[in-house]
């Protein structure tokens, strides 16, 4: 009986092996793309996780009661806006081979091009494409928004949100992801730490400088409800997994690589900020140790595709301990009014990640060398994203200021901007 049982259970197997080759890779190609497929969905569905509701609670938990539904709008309706430029023409900016290394074309302009049969430059369906980079476009520009919250306008945001994500997110997307300047010259940044964080930490600098600090006299400076912020540091860590694993483009052993580095490199962070706070201020506190995680999330993205573990480790503590100080200390010093760490956080982590990517990638991984040439490359790099996003945010905020405003007035910021500007209050 048992004998029968063996050659019955040995039966499909010889079937695959009377199979002719061809016709075995054919359905082995079509599930490895099928798996492809319904990682990259996944991984889209995280990233969007990361902003709504992630983003948007980590803000709305480090604002003032007045000012949290304000705060969840900037990330929210971010998200319509952003949406909408990127699929109109951001991606064609950015993904399509244009006449100049600075400026993708517009062959894919007002959705030319997005037809089911389509397939993008991986060979997945190209709706899948679009979609999973407009969720890197959403929350680069989404992010900003915490550097000039509780005292900028509504109408404001969503005007400087839809101009920025054109001028500046989509053409530093195509430099370094779509064949651009920065990719002819082998900028090594997997996964967003040029193009996302240097890009929003910069632009967040500039416009907490341009619109200038919050009235410290009309209100404490303390978060209203830190449970919310925790819970939104814990959904980034989450859909961090689909910004990082997500840009290997498949269920692969990059993926896998990247998720596993990403996992190091936050806790590392974390732990770093903490026990630097502990020690110099006497108490871990929540604001810190969830800055710290996001920080080291911010420095992997940049290599999450290159490195192996230790380089990973690495990562992570310089991190923790570099934006701890450029979010206390020298914020302090410098007396800049960056409400939630956007340029501290972002900023400083994607310029550490893409530094340390170019001295601790692994040859077999990233199809260079690490060392000194590697590391001038991406100093480069970051050098030409900081000086074109700071100069184009600059003239955006400028414009803005001169046709609209850009500030509430003193009233409204004193009363709080839910009830003000969305007649709408937090009871």
């Amino acid at each position: 009986m048992f004998k029968k049982l063996k050659l019955l259970s040995a039966f499909p197997m010889l079937l695959l092996l009377l199979m002719p080759l061809e016709v075995l890779a054919e359905e082995v190609t079509a599930g490895q793309v099928a798996g492809d497929n319904a990682w990259m969905l996944t991984s889209t569905c995280l990233v969007l996780l990361m902003t709504i509701p992630g983003v948007a609670l980590f803000y709305g938990g480090l604002s003032r009661k007045q000012n949290v539904l304000s705060t969840l709008m900037h990330v929210f309706a971010g998200c319509c806006v952003v949406t909408l430029t990127w699929c109109i023409i951001g991606y064609s900016i950015a993904y399509t081979e244009g006449t100049t290394p600075y400026f993708g074309g517009l062959g894919n302009f007002m959705f030319n091009g997005f037809e089911i049969a389509e397939k993008d430059y991986s060979g997945l369906p190209i709706g899948v494409d679009v979609v999973f980079q407009a969720t890197f476009a959403i929350i680069t520009t989404a992010l900003i928004a915490g550097s000039f919250a509780e005292r900028i306008k509504f109408s404001s945001t969503l005007v400087f949100m839809a101009i920025w994500s054109v001028v500046v997110y989509a053409p530093v997307c195509y430099w370094v992801w779509g064949g651009g300047v920065l990719s002819e010259k082998g900028i090594l940044d997997f996964a967003g730490g040029t193009v996302v964080h240097i890009n929003c930490g910069i632009a967040g600098l500039v416009a907490a400088i341009v619109v200038g600090k919050r009235s410290s006299d009309i209100y404490t400076w303390a978060p209203h409800n830190l449970i919310y912020t925790i819970v939104g540091a814990s959904l980034l860590w989450v859909g961090w997994f689909g910004f990082n694993a997500g840009s290997a483009y498949g269920a692969n052993e990059s993926a896998g690589m990247a998720m596993l580095v990403t996992q190091i490199a936050t806790a590392a962070a974390a732990l770093a900020w903490m026990l630097v706070e502990w020690l110099t201020k006497g108490k871990p506190t929540v604001i810190g140790l969830t800055g710290g995680a996001v920080a080291g999330l911010v420095a992997i993205t940049p290599a999450s595709g290159y490195v192996y573990p230790m380089g990973a480790l690495i990562i992570g503590l310089a991190s923790g301990v570099a934006c701890w100080f450029f979010s206390t200390v020298v914020k302090k010093a410098l007396k800049y009014d960056d409400s939630y760490d956007v340029f501290g956080i972002h900023g400083v982590g994607g310029i550490v990640g893409a530094l340390l990517t170019g001295l601790f990638c692994v040859p077999v991984l990233a199809g260079v060398e690490p060392g000194m040439k590697q590391l001038g490359i991406q100093f480069y790099g970051i050098l030409l994203t900081i000086g074109w996003c700071a100069i184009a945010t600059f003239i955006i905020l400028k414009v803005i200021d001169m046709t609209m405003g850009l500030r509430v007035s003193s009233k409204v910021e004193k009363e709080g901007l839910d009830v003000n500007l969305h007649g709408e209050v937090v009871s």
